[in-house]
């Protein structure tokens, strides 16, 4: 599991770090708020911890805009702020959690273990060999696609992207969902290269690429294949 942990104080960063690599969880540092935007807008992670009060850009800052891109990835806010009205603001801007500072390391690992359990897997796999779509049909264990009367090969990564809209059709995918899904955990190309795939996919599937009717685009956050079947 990979979690962002966005903070600005060394020391506490440190020990959080320390303590959540003990737990066997990959931990990435963000020291400010600019810097976490960066990463999560090329990277993929399962939580994302982040502090308030951040340089460049303040938490509720990078909250807002990373709702915007991605609604689903479960935010624990840690924060010195530690009132009523602060918790309310912070859960009502977007956090799944708020804990003040200081707090116990379990409690901060219990918590995240609680948001996980709750993060439900709403993937319904297609598990045929063979897809038809209007005028194009896939073949995924072949590595086949055809448009109308053309034939075309198809990488791996295509398909798997391909896959991946499919499983969950008529519905937005993001960037970051597809960098975890294809490309795993280890290797993170950007997000460019993830709309270069998506345009080749459009050349093979849609009569007209520019204005396509079957691989949308959302705009600032991912894609989703619009299908009937």
């Amino acid at each position: 599991m990979r979690i962002l942990l966005v903070e600005d104080e060394k020391n506490l960063r440190d020990i959080i770090i320390l303590n959540l690599e003990l737990e066997d969880y990959e931990v990435v540092p963000a020291v400010n708020g600019e810097e976490a935007l960066e990463k999560i807008e090329g990277q993929y992670f399962d939580i994302i911890i982040l502090d308030l009060m951040l340089p460049k850009i303040n938490g509720l800052g990078v909250l807002a805009t990373l709702r915007i891109k991605n609604p689903n990835i479960p935010v624990i806010i840690i924060s010195a702020k530690g009132t009523s009205t602060d918790r309310i603001t912070g859960l009502k801007s977007g956090a799944n959690d708020y804990l003040s500072k200081p707090f116990e390391m379990e409690e901060l690992i219990l918590r995240i273990q609680n948001l996980v359990q709750r993060t439900p897997n709403t993937n319904n796999d297609f598990n045929e060999e063979i897809f038809v779509f209007g005028n194009n049909k896939i073949d995924f264990k072949a590595y086949k696609g055809w448009h109308g009367e053309a034939t075309f090969d198809m990488s791996p990564k295509e398909t798997q992207i391909f896959k991946l809209l499919l499983n969950n059709k008529n519905e937005v995918v993001s960037r970051h969902e597809i960098l975890k899904t294809v490309w795993g955990y280890d290797v993170f190309p950007s997000t460019r290269t993830i709309d270069n795939f998506i345009a080749t996919l459009r050349k093979f599937f849609e009569d007209d690429p520019k204005s396509p009717e079957y691989i949308k685009s959302v705009r600032g956050v991912g894609y989703k294949l619009v299908v009937t079947s």
